[in-house]
């Protein structure tokens, strides 16, 4: 099992980030952080960086019901989803497989919740 959920687009980097914030919406999804790795590198460590933003992604109504069923469930929230350009011309996004990160914790509920996100992340990633 792999960790994420991927596919390639042919778009701009700028365009990518747009889709995939736009889709994310469309599944019921908000963007509470967007971390521009590029910008950051830059800022921090003076280095040059491919274009690449982590978009922290939360769906309100299943973290809600997370939340309660285990209450460090916190710690694996929100789902990233990663847009970069590794390479001129080629733009992939990636997005975090919840299934696989909540393996660790023993808790059935959870895990059925944990399913129900990958269902809707795996409908963002296959509509881009």
């Amino acid at each position: 099992m792999t960790c994420y959920i991927a596919t390639a687009l042919d778009v701009s980097f700028e365009a990518a980030v747009a889709r995939v914030e736009a889709t994310l919406k469309d599944e019921g999804f908000g963007v509470l952080t967007r971390i521009d790795v590029r910008e950051t590198m830059k800022a921090k460590l003076d280095k040059d960086f491919r274009p690449y933003v982590i978009l922290g992604a939360c769906n309100p109504t299943f973290a809600y019901e997370a939340l309660p069923l285990e209450d460090k469930v916190g710690t694996m929230l929100p789902c990233n989803v990663v847009v970069q350009q590794p390479f001129p011309g080629k733009i992939e996004v990636a997005a975090v497989d919840p299934v696989a990160s909540m393996q660790a914790i023993d808790n059935p509920r959870l895990k059925e919740a944990a399913q129900a996100v990958r269902e809707k992340l795996a409908r963002v990633i296959a509509s881009l």
